[in-house]
């Protein structure tokens, strides 16, 4: 949903460190800490988005993720620490205005239509009269509804009042949209409709933070990752940089001798079954050499197969590492 400005407070703008181009990132955080009770469900947590970007927030459940989105859309505070978004703080009210929303869990009237429910929006987000139609039959077309315009809410699935409200997010173009978990009510054409949505997003120019358990999803839209465990980033980077250097090639192999095989291991770690071969560690630049010193050898090259680590691998990998570091006795993040 578009973010409608608070009525309670104004906050003070504060300076934030400059990216290339002279523009503030789209959103900044510093040793950003959040408790509640006896909870501590963000601790220190420090970030950068860049504007333009399509930035991944991933985390099991429990980790701060819904915490750390509340925050920088104005509708919790923080215990300590700071935040700014598009270059003033968190909550801003003007700032608000230039602020897409889709939360993870959302309801509309059911009696109301869609066009009636995308008006709402446009009121609450302060949107001219005479762009709100204009506003509203883009919105309903980026999101597949233009048919479904004056149909109760109520006779919708799931996965289209999953389309209204990423609808609603999309309406007064803004320059940053959140999407907390867009894809887990949609079918597999619909999650590719939200990829290219997104992708649109990307292609205006808007930033788009992505929170989702989707890692699929997440590798194939994102520029940028986070990962939260514990409230805590441990780590961040480009899908390359998260998942590491590291590659290997699966191989199907005839007519391989000792020589042969003493030969696949000076590219690589070597797990061999029958005839099929694991090099483990080896640049995919180096697989054609790799496969022409086989032939060279006499092999015969039945199936070459270059793999690297994928996201859900590297994820479930930096959890385990940061698990096995120690344990914490905070009690689980309510969000």
């Amino acid at each position: 949903m578009g973010i409608a400005p608070e009525t309670d407070r104004d906050v003070d703008p504060s300076p934030v460190e400059n990216v290339a181009g002279g523009a503030s990132p789209a959103i900044q955080t510093s040793n950003l800490v959040k408790r509640y009770r006896t909870t501590t469900a963000l601790d220190g947590f420090s970030m950068t988005v860049r504007r333009g970007e399509v930035f991944g927030f991933l985390g099991p459940n429990g980790a701060g993720k819904t915490t750390a989105v509340k925050l920088l859309v104005g509708l919790s505070r923080a215990t300590s620490g700071e935040a700014w978004v598009l270059g003033a703080p968190a909550g801003d009210r003007a700032t608000r205005r230039r602020i897409g929303y889709l939360p993870e869990l959302f309801r509309y009237q059911d009696w109301l239509s869609a066009r009636e429910v995308l008006m709402l929006h446009c009121e609450l987000a302060g949107i001219a009269r005479g762009a709100r139609r204009r506003e509203i039959d883009s919105a309903l077309e980026l999101v597949g509804l233009t048919s479904r315009g004056r149909d109760r809410v109520g006779t919708f699935s799931k996965g289209m009042q999953q389309r209204l409200g990423l609808g609603v997010a999309l309406l007064g173009q803004p320059e940053l949209v959140f999407l907390d978990e867009p894809t887990s009510a949609l079918d597999p054409v619909g999650r590719h409709d939200v990829r290219e949505i997104i992708r649109e997003l990307k292609r205006r120019n808007a930033t788009v933070f992505l929170n989702s358990h989707l890692l699929g999803e997440v590798e194939q839209v994102c520029d940028r990752v986070a990962v939260i465990h514990r409230g805590r980033l441990i780590a961040v980077g480009t899908m390359d940089e998260l998942r590491g250097e590291e590659s290997s090639v699966r191989l199907r192999l005839g007519g391989l001798d000792a020589a042969g095989i003493q030969a696949l291991r000076r590219f690589g770690e070597v797990d061999e079954e029958g005839d099929r071969y694991l090099v483990r560690g080896i640049d995919h630049e180096t697989v054609p050499r790799l496969v022409a010193e086989v032939v060279r050898l006499g092999g015969r090259v039945y199936a070459v197969d270059p793999s690297q680590q994928s996201l859900e691998d590297r994820f479930l990998e930096l959890l385990g590492g940061e698990d096995d570091a120690g344990t914490d006795n905070r009690a689980p993040d309510p969000a």
